[in-house]
Formats: structure tokens, sequence, C-alpha cells
């Protein structure tokens, strides 16, 4: 009875995101000066992921699973509904910072964080919940990272026994597989903040559940989401030394570049599954053999390091730059 968790929540996003296509007046993204679209698609599908994730919650609580992730599930599905509210009408910035914050901060505490250990994890999750929603701009990708993202965080907690966490981590898995029938390039709805703030929180809390579970090591959700948080504070860090506005809408990050340099947003999301899964195997890999994390660490680190070089390369080449 526990497995229809994750089933329920594939079919019901799937049926959420088809009802939602099939309605009118539906809030579009609108091609502006970060996006790489070049027509108006609708950005509610966040919404069928979180249904799904909803009922597989639901499941989970009534067969007594929810207990240790409540606080996380509690605060996820506040920040969608601010989320949400944030793409039909808009919203502050400093209104949205200040949601984050205390969904953060309000989970790490009912989680038994307290003092300084609080204050860097309440920083970190709201780093991982706004760094979900810069990296969701291309066809295929938040979806492609959710759902192997969270089936390495279920994988790893069904081998902890943890069953809450696995079942629950599964079913964030199976709505964003559901998902990605409708957004794979050429993507026909996108996620929305509605899905990626809340799917970065998740990321965040719940890797940090887990270590403090001592179902995994703190590096090993760093390195399962590594593909997103590489890319978004390389390019973060870069735009501050260059003195550039950090909280302006920009097409700087190492995924669009590589779309702007010609690939498709296809051939974006086929490569960047390949990164993940390559990141979730090293993750796997530390999990197994600790006493050889050095070596996984410069491994993944060159890997990087390696793949920035070559786009930065090609950048260069391509507007004549020395």
């Amino acid at each position: 009875m526990n497995g229809l968790a994750p089933f329920s929540a594939f079919a019901i996003c799937w049926l959420a995101v088809s009802w939602l296509l099939r309605r009118g007046r539906l809030p579009m993204d609108h091609p502006n000066e970060r996006s790489l679209h070049a027509m108006p698609t609708p950005r509610i599908g966040g919404l069928g992921i979180m249904a799904g994730v909803l009922v597989a919650a639901g499941w989970l609580a009534w067969a007594g699973l929810l207990q240790t992730i409540l606080p996380v599930v509690v605060a996820a599905f506040a920040l969608a509904a601010i989320s949400l509210l944030d793409d039909v009408r808009g919203l502050p910035v400093v209104l949205r910072f200040l949601a984050h914050f205390v969904a953060a901060a309000g989970c790490l505490l009912a989680l038994g964080l307290t003092g300084w250990t609080l204050v860097a994890g309440t920083l970190a999750v709201v780093w991982m919940t706004n760094l979900y929603n810069f990296m969701d701009g291309s066809d295929g990708l938040a979806g492609g990272m959710a759902a192997i993202g969270f089936g390495a965080l279920a994988l790893a907690a069904w081998l902890g026994d943890a069953s809450e966490l696995a079942l629950f981590s599964a079913a964030i898995a199976a709505a964003a597989l559901a998902f990605l029938h409708f957004n794979f390039p050429p993507a026909r709805v996108f996620m929305g903040d509605a899905g990626s703030i809340p799917l970065g929180f998740l990321a965040a809390s719940l890797g940090i559940l887990g270590a403090r579970q001592g179902i995994w090591s703190w590096l090993f959700p760093l390195l399962v989401f590594s593909p997103f948080i590489v890319d978004a504070s390389v390019t973060l860090a870069r735009r501050g030394l260059r003195g550039e506005k950090i909280w302006q809408a920009h097409r700087s990050h190492y995924y669009q570049r590589v779309v702007l340099l010609g690939a498709s947003h296809r051939e974006l999301a086929l490569a960047a599954y390949a990164l993940m899964l390559a990141m979730a195997v090293l993750a796997f890999t530390l999990r197994s053999f600790p006493q050889h994390s050095a070596w996984v660490l410069i491994l993944s680190s060159t890997t990087y390091l390696l793949i920035f070089l070559a786009i930065d390369r090609r950048w260069r080449q391509s507007r004549n730059e020395p």
C-alpha cells in the first residue's frame, strides 16, 4: 500500500498538467532578457508536480509515514502557495525572499537545528531554493534534475532503511518524471516558481534531514545536485567579481551559453542528464567508499572544470575575444 505514493504522484501530476493545458488564460512565460525560449509558454506546470506530491504525502500520512518529514512537507507547500501567487499575480522580491527565509528557518528549527548550525543551514536552504529557480531556464532541465536527484535520494534512503524519506523522495521524482512528458523539448509547459521554488527547498531540506539521520554524509546531496549548485554558484561568483548586479536577470549561466552557442534544448537536456547521472554515481561511490572521498571530490571538481573551460573557450571564440 505504501508503494502507491510514488505511483499516485506520477498519475496525479500527469492528469493535473493535462487538465491545466486544456484550460485557457493560463499565466504565460514571455521571452525576456533571461529566457532561452522564443514563444510565450504556460508556466503553471509546477502546480501539477506539487499536486502529485500532495496526494503522495496524503497516502504516507494515512499510513503513519510522515512524522519525521512533516516540517519539510508543510514548509514546502507553504512556499508552493506563495510561489503560485507570484506566478499568477507577481509579488515583490523582498516578500518572496522573506518567505524563503521564514520557511527555511522554521523547518530547520523544527528538525532540531539550533545556533550557528541553524543559521548556516537556513542560508544553504535559501540559496538552494533560489538557485533551482535560476537553473529552471531550459526545456527539460529542472524536471530532469528533480527526477534524477530525488530518485537518488530515494534510493539512498531505501538503502539506509529510512522508509519515510525514501517514499517521499520517490514520490517527488515520480511527479517530476510525469511533468517531463510535457516539458521535454520542445516544452508545452514550464515549471514556474510554483514548481522550482519548492523543489529547490525540498532538495536542500531533505538533504539536511538525511544527513542528520545518518543516512548519508553531507557531501552526498551536494554531489547529487551539484550540476545545479556548481553552475549557479560559479556564475553568481563571476558576475559579482565583474561588478555586475547579481540580482538582475541574465543569460550567463553555463547551460544558457551552451544553447546560445548553438546547441538545441534537447541536446542540452540529454547532456545534462548524463552529467546528473554521473554525479549521482559518484555520490553513491562516496557513500559506499567514504575512505576515497578525496578522490571522488577531485574527479567531480575536475569534470566541472574541464566542462566550464571548454564552454568558456567556445564562448570567447564565438565573440572573437582573446
